[in-house]
């Protein structure tokens, strides 16, 4: 039997109500600010909505996501955008844990270091776009193309020739960084006693990170392919300033944008593909929290 007073309960309810109350403004914001737009999406994906030439807007439900399929250059623009995703992903990870393994130890400079090595992530997209054309890739005066005539080489055109791969190489440098600062963690989280233990067991350090270390950061591994993921698959920057969206190089946002404001006005069509594409970052999303709720609850046990 419950021994509960009811009035006491009843002050506890309101005094909870109270402290939430001042939160409800915020709450409401962000919903009016995220869900509304979203919502509008969603309605206008519906319709058959068109500026030039001015038509009148009527509601023609699925039949712009079932032109989706058979849209043959929203598969090339789909499957660029998961070339790039995979291989920036999986490039800068590689690159990132191989930095994180040089850092995890302690030499003079150490912090400069690690701070120039994380420089590039903290640069605006547009920025690192323009820098890596203009001063990379450029046929004339980039740095790539002086050193390959300076090893007899000749020179090449990367971005017109190689557009992908030219974004690509530009997304893996700028997210190295990020990859790295995961890998790092996962590496100073290694309990202490267990390496030195296989020390003495005679180990070597090759056997340690096989059979010890590269267990250790599978998850850590995980959230950051998954985090990048996230991030990469919405590219939008690099492609307008380094190819605006040329052959080869249109990915799925960038295709959105070419067949809404970037002048195609098919604002139905736009709104049905770029639902899409946020129901399959719901879906990685969803993936990557679940790996972060273990991550941290086996910190928690740790």
């Amino acid at each position: 039997m419950s021994t509960d007073n009811p009035t006491i309960v009843g002050h506890k309810v309101n005094a909870s109500w109270r402290q939430r109350w001042p939160l409800l403004p915020a709450l409401l914001f962000t919903i009016a600010l995220t869900q509304v737009p979203f919502a509008m999406s969603i309605w206008y994906s519906l319709t058959n909505w068109k500026i030039i030439p001015p038509t009148p807007r009527k509601l023609v439900g699925l039949s712009n996501y079932s032109t989706l399929a058979g849209d043959r250059f929203f598969r090339e623009a789909a499957w660029t955008s998961i070339e790039m995703t995979v291989v920036a992903v999986l490039g800068s990870l590689l690159l990132g844990t191989l930095f994180a393994l040089l850092l995890d130890r302690k030499f003079l400079g150490q912090g400069v270091v690690r701070t120039l090595l994380i420089t590039p992530f903290l640069m605006m997209p547009v920025v690192a776009g323009l820098v890596w054309k203009n001063q990379m890739f450029h046929g004339l005066y980039g740095v790539l193309n002086w050193v390959l005539e300076h090893l007899g080489g000749k020179s090449v055109e990367f971005v017109s020739r190689y557009p992908t791969w030219a974004i690509v190489a530009t997304l893996i440098w700028q997210w190295t960084p990020f990859m790295m600062l995961i890998i790092l963690a996962g590496l100073q989280s290694q309990p202490a006693d267990v390496l030195e233990a296989a020390k003495v067991d005679g180990a070597t350090p090759l056997a340690m990170f096989r059979q010890l270390t590269l267990s250790h950061l599978r998850p850590y591994m995980e959230l950051g392919v998954l985090l990048g993921t996230i991030y990469l698959i919405q590219v939008f920057d690099h492609v307008a300033v380094m190819t605006g969206g040329g052959p080869g190089s249109t990915n799925v946002p960038y295709f959105v944008f070419e067949r809404s404001i970037g002048g195609g006005w098919v604002f139905g069509q736009a709104s049905a593909y770029s639902i899409v594409v946020v129901i399959a970052s719901i879906v990685i999303a969803t993936i990557a929290l679940r790996v972060l709720s273990g991550l941290l609850k086996g910190e928690e046990i740790a």
